[in-house]
């Protein structure tokens, strides 16, 4: 496609309030921000920026004569933005003022200037020496795993990665169920300072996911650094030398032990597939296995296939396959709330990509957009109001609202099969579970005429199907488990041994806690990324969790160098007041509601997973550590 004739395209495709703001720097010019083209956004309405059509057709009209000039001389140095300039430039894309506390947060996540607080501050030639007097090990080569050997790279310290699998990418290695794709914009589910332009799809699927890891992993040559297929058993901490030894196992069986100053743990959450506590499992004859560990030798065309589950995978591979067998039978306990996002499977326009690739800090713009918009906007929409009397499918006005708008177009979608209505609206709040993407083919596949949507009790599998509480027996050749994850099961693969020889998973006792989910008392120069209480249910990327989480670790080591310590331990009250005032903060949002149970809570009904308050506040607890939060040992005197 000619470049005009693509700029054309563009200018459709655009989102038009990002672009503006990256006109007002191409052109260093303000006056791109005018009042008349104010966005003015609607919830759950992607493409609708409230800007009329007559006013749309004015800035692509001006917008097209500045993207040529631009394009006749790109290498023109472009001026910068002052703080007042940004702060006008920031609300207009977000469509109204921007509370003042979040401004440098903003600021910091838009990176104009190319840097960010997430880039290892380790210039001074002391602290450089000290660092590569360290050792880090880094259990995980998935996302934070790749992103934390990164920022150790950067800042000089020696690492090594050790990971089970024989490749990078972590879930998305793993996960290779048909129809798996990432849930979050691709353009913001990617690390902040390597943006991809040409991503097929507003959320691609596993193998482009798998593909820009591994590129990752090869632009930053972090596979030197990376020993596959090997299981890190158990880490022990070394009180007398400070250090960790970690016992590995390798596929041939072969163990050894090496040491390192620090252990991060980038494993996850999402990583143990959990199975259901359902009788005579075992006993049935055909295929059986989970989504998690999808049996690609299994052929399902034809047969008769039983679904346990409809979580968030099962949301996505239940109609790949559906028409492919000749009965899918389909048995959910509670239907997810699937928020309306048309695009979910659509292709990123070509016109998007171009503007992407060659107008500049046009990709900055519109994940700020997408950043905003997707993240502290969102939360008031599932905030509880201790005042609400409502009923239990709501925990406020706002969430009322939201589920109303839900609710509808649920519906709309099986308004010619009314027996299906009461089985796919949710009666628990939204954001009292996983929320999933809706797109309609969920709901398009449950109607099939060989689909079968099942909501009695299973009461047992047998050696043929699986028979529900009604006495009925549902057969299949083949049984797959779309029943999640061992989510508040932590670490669970892994013995860690601290101080005084205390056993991490003793100590936590199945309901696991971390110092901003990173760090535990007893346990030395131990880092969890991703850790207890640091899942995000309706804002954000996870991505801006580890990046937040490695700033931090990174920040320790930093500390240490600093002041020449060889460990660092959280105190006990540090800890202590943190999960307390976490706790209280869970039960204030929907998914703390007592009428809801979800893989969020643990087997005591704590909330183990999420973030009960905003981004910020998680991105300001992150940018270094507080000495005063740390017990630091220092190296012992050497005896004369």
């Amino acid at each position: 496609m000619a470049e005009a004739s693509l700029l054309e395209q563009a200018l459709q495709d655009a989102h038009l309030p990002a672009l503006l703001a990256a006109l007002v720097q191409v052109t260093g010019d303000p006056a791109w921000l005018k009042p008349e083209w104010t966005p003015t956004y609607t919830p759950l309405a992607r493409n609708d920026s409230g800007i009329p059509d007559a006013e749309q057709a004015k800035i692509r009209e001006h917008a097209r004569a500045a993207i040529e000039r631009h394009l006749q001389d790109p290498e023109v140095r472009l001026p910068q933005p002052d703080a007042p300039l940004l702060r006008r430039m920031m609300d207009f894309v977000a469509g109204a003022p921007i509370p003042e506390g979040y401004a440098d947060f903003l600021q910091d996540e838009l990176a104009i200037s190319g840097k960010s607080t997430k880039d290892p501050q380790f210039e001074q030639p002391r602290l450089r020496e000290a660092a590569r007097r360290l050792k880090v090990l880094v259990i995980g080569a998935g996302m934070s795993g790749l992103l934390t050997g990164i920022r150790l790279s950067q800042a000089g310290v020696p690492f090594e990665i050790v990971d089970k699998n024989p490749d990078v990418g972590g879930t998305w290695f793993e996960n290779t169920y048909p129809g798996c794709r990432v849930d979050n914009s691709n353009h913001m589910y990617s690390y902040s300072f390597e943006p991809n332009h040409l991503w097929p799809q507003h959320f691609s699927t596993q193998p482009v996911l798998l593909s820009y890891f591994r590129g990752i992993a090869d632009k930053y040559d972090l596979r030197r650094h990376i020993r596959f297929e090997t299981l890190v058993e158990s880490v022990t901490w070394d009180e007398g030398r400070a250090v960790w030894r970690a016992e590995l196992l390798g596929k041939d069986g072969r163990r050894e032990t090496i040491e390192a100053n620090a252990v991060v743990s980038a494993v996850g959450q999402l990583n143990r597939p959990r199975y259901p506590d359902i009788d005579g499992l075992e006993s049935f004859t055909g295929p059986a296995f989970h989504s998690a560990e999808w049996r690609h030798d299994v052929e399902l065309k034809g047969k008769r296939v039983a679904v346990i589950g409809t979580g968030a995978s099962a949301y996505q591979f239940v109609p790949e396959i559906a028409p492919e067998v000749a009965q899918l039978t389909v048995f959910q306990r509670t239907p997810p709330w699937g928020l309306p996002v048309p695009h979910y499977h659509e292709d990123v326009p070509e016109g998007m990509k171009w503007l992407l690739e060659h107008v500049p800090y046009y990709d900055k713009w519109y994940r700020f957009w997408l950043f905003w918009m997707t993240t502290e906007g969102f939360l008031p929409m599932v905030k509880a109001d201790p005042s609400w009397n409502g009923g239990p499918g709501a925990v406020g006005p706002e969430n009322a609202m939201l589920r109303e708008m839900a609710a509808q177009a649920l519906a709309a979608q099986v308004q010619d099969r009314p027996d299906l209505v009461d089985k796919v609206i949710p009666q628990y709040p939204v954001g009292g579970k996983r929320a999933v993407l809706d797109n309609g083919v969920w709901l398009a596949a449950l109607k099939r005429p060989n689909v079968e949507l099942v909501t009695d009790r299973i009461a047992r599998v047998t050696p043929n199907g699986v028979v529900t509480a009604d006495g009925a027996e549902h057969q299949a050749d083949v049984l797959i488990y779309g029943t999640g994850f061992q989510a508040s099961n932590f670490l669970s693969f892994l013995k860690v041994k601290g101080r005084g020889g205390r056993d991490l998973h003793e100590a936590w006792g199945g309901d696991a806690r971390a110092y901003l989910g990173i760090t535990t008392p007893g346990f030395p120069n131990f880092f969890i990324l991703y850790g207890p209480n640091t899942n995000i249910v309706v804002n954000g990327s996870i991505i801006f969790f580890s990046e937040c989480a490695v700033r931090y670790v990174v920040g320790c080591l930093r500390l240490m160098a600093e002041t020449g310590a060889r460990a660092l331990d959280v105190k006990k009250e540090v800890h202590d007041d943190f999960n307390r005032r976490v706790d209280e903060a869970n039960q204030g949002w929907a998914w703390g509601s007592p009428h809801v149970s979800s893989w969020y809570k643990n087997e005591f009904g704590r909330v183990s997973q999420n973030w009960p308050f905003g981004l910020i506040d998680y991105w300001r607890a992150t940018l270094g550590p507080n000495p005063d939060d740390y017990v630091l040992e220092r190296q012992p005197e050497a005896v004369a």
